[in-house]
């Protein structure tokens, strides 16, 4: 992708460094973990480095390699005891603050939208509300669990709702990408994707937030 500015680049690298900060402190700073993130993050750079990703006409694509094992990895830490340990430890907190990191990624889809990089069915220009889960984030932060003048159900429906905003994006994203099964923007496919840095929304921004989620609703739920 020559025509993308390296500024783009810069700009969500830098979103992806927030992400595993913000993931690190909601983990109590556990090193093991960061250890196992970063390297994912370093192998998936190197594998799209490589343009192994770009090669999208494989039924199932190759593009699953880099979605499917976080995929596993949240069902794994769900159904086992050391996994539902690990996920009780988390802070709600920081887990609900993260979700900030969904403004710079959108305004980074919109911008990759206006080099042709992306579909405008992606951005918020094209029915793509997910901003809306960024903007929201600090303040459920803040008053859901800083001053605690929100309910649980409240914050239950909160997360639902980006929940389902989260997933109508992710659809638009694959059924818009030059896959054997694309559906929409024929004229503008969604090729960002394929390519580092940006193989890192799917393959690490859009597991955390989805983890992000799940987490927070089965502990509220729980109460």
């Amino acid at each position: 992708m020559e025509n993308v500015p390296v500024f783009i680049s810069i700009v969500f690298g830098l979103t992806v460094l927030l992400t595993v900060l913000l993931f690190y402190k909601a983990a109590n700073k556990q090193k093991k973990m960061l250890i196992i993130v970063t390297a994912w993050i370093i192998l998936q750079s190197l594998v799209g480095l490589s343009g192994f990703y770009t090669l999208s006409n494989s039924t199932p694509p190759w593009f699953m390699l880099l979605a499917a094992p976080p995929v596993m990895l949240m069902v794994v830490l769900f159904v086992t005891k050391k996994g539902k340990q690990f996920i009780d430890g988390l802070d709600s907190k920081t887990l609900t603050l993260i979700h900030i990191v969904r403004i710079p990624v959108e305004l980074v889809l919109f911008t990759l939208f206006l080099y042709k990089a992306a579909p405008k069915i992606i951005t918020f220009e094209g029915g793509n509300l997910d901003i809306f889960s960024g903007l929201s984030a600090p303040f459920i932060y803040y008053f859901g669990f800083i001053k605690k003048q929100l309910n649980k159900q409240l914050i239950v429906a909160w997360n639902f709702l980006c929940l389902a905003l989260l997933v109508n994006v992710v659809t638009r994203a694959i059924l818009s990408a030059p896959f054997p099964f694309q559906k929409f923007a024929f004229d503008q496919p969604n090729i960002a994707i394929l390519y580092f840095p940006f193989i890192l929304l799917p393959g690490f921004i859009v597991p955390v937030v989805l983890f992000c989620h799940l987490v927070v609703i089965r502990r509220l739920l729980a109460k």
